[in-house]
């Protein structure tokens, strides 16, 4: 499976972090080592010193396409989760000004939390317009809303299969509101599909 996350995806995050507004999907990989389930603790990395929570509407690919017209891509999905593409910010920016690509910064073990998979039909909202938000010890940090995405998820879906077969079981994280920030030992993340809290767990060092 592949765990293929969208960046850049919502305006304001983008103007956080000083970055041009992509007119495309901005796409980046992690290899499944990155993923962390069932609320187990998240140990910050020895070589980073500043890792910045990323919370993120995850969909579940449900059948194999390749170059899905938009008009199809919602036959590709049906369910859905919270997770937090965690972010080794210091390493990211050093190998940014190098010119470098920077997978180590986004796709270390266990650097992509996912809660567990929801059908889409249980909440109130569609796919289109769904609220999300992610407490950090209690305060709500990041809060976001589907329709607040530069580029949906259909036509998430319909770009990434023009380059990336998709196949069932692959993750795509769909990008993050603004709020990011850095975390640290003794944090406790929990992350709500509207009202639904998706999960739980603590920072570790």
């Amino acid at each position: 499976m592949k765990i293929i996350c969208i960046g850049r995806n919502y305006s304001e995050h983008a103007k956080e972090l000083n970055n041009e507004i992509p007119d495309e999907p901005v796409i980046f990989i992690k290899p499944d080592t990155a993923l962390l389930r069932n609320n187990n603790p998240f140990y910050i990395p020895d070589f980073s010193e500043d890792v910045h929570h990323e919370v993120e509407l995850v969909v579940k690919i449900n059948k194999a396409g390749k170059c899905i017209p938009v008009q199809f891509a919602h036959e590709y999905y049906s369910e859905i989760t919270l997770g937090i593409d965690f972010t080794a910010r210091d390493v990211q920016t050093k190998l940014k000004n190098k010119g470098l690509p920077w997978e180590k910064a986004k796709g270390f073990d266990y650097s992509a939390v996912v809660g567990n998979f929801k059908p889409i039909a249980q909440y109130n909202h569609p796919i289109s317009a769904m609220p999300f938000y992610l407490l950090k010890n209690g305060i709500k940090v990041q809060s976001g809303n589907t329709n607040q995405m530069l580029h949906s998820v259909d036509d998430i879906i319909a770009h990434v299969s023009q380059y990336f077969s998709l196949r069932i079981g692959d993750y795509i994280f769909t990008g993050t509101p603004a709020g990011v920030g850095p975390v640290t030992e003794n944090d406790v993340l929990v992350g709500f599909i509207e009202e639904d809290k998706i999960f739980e767990f603590q920072v570790k060092k």
